[in-house]
Order: structure tokens, then sequence, then C-alpha cells
């Protein structure tokens, strides 16, 4: 097994499942601010075409009171004559002179309602307009201390644990919240420094008996004048000790993969994958396993050693649980928009689909809940689970058809 990478500098961070990809146009979400900006405008729109329709119904009524024909004109030979009310002019009588008065008194008074209605419409939008530009101001200050709190949290998850909110103003709801969370990120910055001085702590204090085991009992195994069995007991000592060993390993490395990457490099993924097959090939030509597969250049920003890993892992997985004879594994890599896959197909067992979670986890196989096998020590498939996360990717795993399993490893690029 490959060595661990060295200890970690900076303090873990949690894992996070990758970003799903933003909207081509974000603006659209039906974001807090948008649903308060459309309530408060539509409010004062709503309330502004009530206060219109009465404004008008009060109007008319009022014409409709005052407009009424109250004189008569009688006499001889009136002539009366209008440049707004032609009609006047024509009138051959008094009769058809009081009538054309009340058409063009009525006339009139829908011309002003019309002209009321028209000016409060414009007035109306020109008012809408700025409700609207007010209440998204309005709503964007009421929820600064919202935005404020998620740039925080991006920063957390983006780099580590030490930021804070610290957010100013009355005591209200939102300075609550951003108490609350500031008390989980103290929790959260004690947790993982806990857990790096552990990881810190076991990996010196387990390593150091195993390698002075392993020592004395090469030395014991060099002296020819042992019995043949003490030679047999201490082989069988060393292959135990040896096991202990990788085990210890996969421990640290599954604790400390656990975390993001701070120190990204480009990496290739078809240079790791054939840097995987290598140190696999023996393996699987012992067992009669043909390594195939064509890997295109398909470069990521992450940890080599890490992601040597995760290719060594499910390679050494899908060599070491295969079919007795004409088994064959497939090792692929290529470049899609935004991202590069690695893919690790195998002949094999048929894996029903509800097991296929179960392989992920620590010390789990198929059918089985506790290592008990010399294929391992059942952290290949968790340990390149939680560097894939370490790297913002993700790896899935389904059955493939015949028996065997496919293995894609996802990563940004």
């Amino acid at each position: 097994m490959a060595a661990s990478p060295g200890p970690v500098t900076v303090p873990p961070k949690p894992t996070w499942e990758p970003k799903q990809q933003e909207a081509p146009y974000p603006w659209l979400r039906p974001t807090i601010r948008i649903r308060l900006t459309l309530l408060y405008g539509g409010m004062f729109l709503i309330a502004g075409i009530l206060l219109l329709s009465i404004i008008y119904m009060l109007a008319a009524q009022a014409l409709n009171d005052a407009g009424g024909l109250v004189f008569q004109v009688s006499g001889t030979n009136v002539r009366i004559s209008s440049d707004t009310c032609a009609q006047l002019g024509s009138a051959q009588n008094n009769g058809q002179l009081n009538e054309a008065i009340k058409e063009c008194t009525a006339a009139q008074r829908q011309h002003a309602l019309d002209s009321l209605l028209n000016r409060a419409l414009l007035a109306l939008v020109g008012l809408s307009i700025i409700a609207f530009a007010f209440g998204y101001a309005m709503a964007g200050r009421v929820l600064s201390p919202l935005g404020r709190i998620n740039r925080t949290a991006r920063r957390v998850a983006g780099t580590d644990l030490s930021r804070r909110i610290e957010l100013d103003g009355p005591d209200d709801e939102l300075k609550e919240l951003a108490d609350t969370f500031d008390e989980m990120l103290d929790r959260l910055e004690r947790a993982f420094t806990a857990q790096q001085r552990f990881v810190g702590n076991a990996s010196h204090e387990l390593r150091t008996p195993l390698a002075i085991n392993r020592t004395l009992l090469e030395v014991h195994l060099s002296d020819p004048d042992a019995p043949p069995e003490l030679q047999q007991l201490g082989k069988t000592l060393l292959a135990t000790n040896e096991r202990s060993e990788q085990l210890v390993e996969g421990l640290l490395l599954l604790a400390r993969s656990d975390n993001q990457i701070i120190e990204r490099k480009p990496v290739d993924l078809a240079e790791v994958a054939d840097r995987a097959i290598d140190q696999a090939r023996a393996e699987a030509a012992a067992k009669g396993v043909e390594v195939r597969g064509e890997r295109a250049p398909a470069v990521v920003q992450g940890n080599g050693v890490l992601l040597e890993r995760i290719a060594l892992n499910l390679v050494q997985n899908a060599v070491r649980y295969n079919v007795p004879e004409d088994g064959w594994v497939e090792v692929t890599t290529e470049l899609q928009p935004g991202q590069a896959l690695l893919v690790v197909s195998n002949t094999g067992p048929v894996v029903p689909a509800y097991e296929i979670d179960n392989l992920f986890e620590p010390f789990r196989r198929l059918r089985t809940e506790r290592t008990g096998s010399d294929k391992g020590v059942g952290l290949g498939l968790s340990i390149a689970r939680s560097v894939a996360r370490a790297h913002g990717g993700r790896i899935i795993a389904e059955p493939r058809e015949g028996g065997g399993l496919v293995m894609r490893v996802t990563l940004p690029i």
C-alpha cells in the first residue's frame, strides 16, 4: 500500500457534496428578496387600484350630481355657438338647443372622467415602479443579515472554520440565528481540531509498535538456525502485523482524506490511472485478470497522491473481486464539459442493487458486514469516496449486467 500523505497543516474541513450547477439565469430564482419585493409591490398595486376605483366612482357621482341640466333656453331667435360643441349652432329651435346643451354637458363630463382616469393610471404606473424599487431596496436591507450569514457559511465551507458572523444590530430573530450559527461553528472547530490532534497522535502511537514488531520478526526470520516451527510462526505473525499496518494506514488516510483539499495542483487522471495500474499489474497477472481500457488526458485540480489512491483502490478492488477465469478490468478516463471522469469496470459476481451503498461503508463487503478475508481491510471504497468528496467530486457505483461493478468518479476541472 502506498504511503499515506504527510500530516495535515491546517484544521480539517467538513465534507460537502458537490454543488449543483447554477441556473443560467440566477436572477430568476424565487429568492426571499424577490418574493418580498413582489409582496410589497403587489400590496401597493392592489391598494392603488382600489383607491383609484373609489376616486373614479366618487368623481363620477359628483359630476352626475352637478352635471344635470339646471337651465332652459326660452324665447325666440336664440342662437348659441361653441367651439367644443358644434351641434349648438345647428339647433333650429329651443327644444333642439336644450337637447344639444344636454348632450354637450354629458360629453364634457365623460371627457373629464376619461382624462382623470388616464392621468390616474399613469400616476399609478409610476408609483408602482417606485413602490417595487422601494420594496426591493427595503427587502435587501431587511435580508442583509441573511446574506452575511450565507457568505460566512460559504467561506467556512471553502476555507476554514475560524470565521464568524459576529452580527451587530438589534436583538431580533436574525441576530439570534447568527449567534446560534457562531456557536455551531465554535463546536465544529473544536471537534475537527480534536480530530486532527487524534489523527496525529494515533499516527505515531499506532505505527511505532507495529514497526518495532515488524523489525523484530524480520530479524528473527533472518536467523538460519531458527527451528522450522518458529520460522512458520514468524511468517504468520509477520503477515498479521502487515495486515494491521495496512489497517492503520487505511484508517489514518480515511480520517485525513475526509476534508477539503486546500493546496491543489494540476493532476492528469490518465497518468494517475496508469500509475495505479502499474502497481496492481502483478496482482492482476497472478489472478489471470486482464487490465485494459483507453485513457484520454483529463486534468483536474487536486492532490496527486490522494487521487492516485482513488484509482489504486478501485483497480485493486476490481482485480480482487473478479471471476476465477477470463476476468478483465477496464480503466478509462475522459474529459467532459466542466468535469473529468474516471471509470473502472470489471467482471465479477453479481451485485444486487440494494447492496451498493453498503460497499462504501468502512469494513463492509458484499454479503458480509465485517472484514474476514485476505482481500483487504475493507476501507478501499470508503477511502475512495472520502477523497472524491474532498476534491468536490463524487463516486457512483452501478451493477454491471452479467456481474461485476462499474465505478464512476466525477471530479470538477
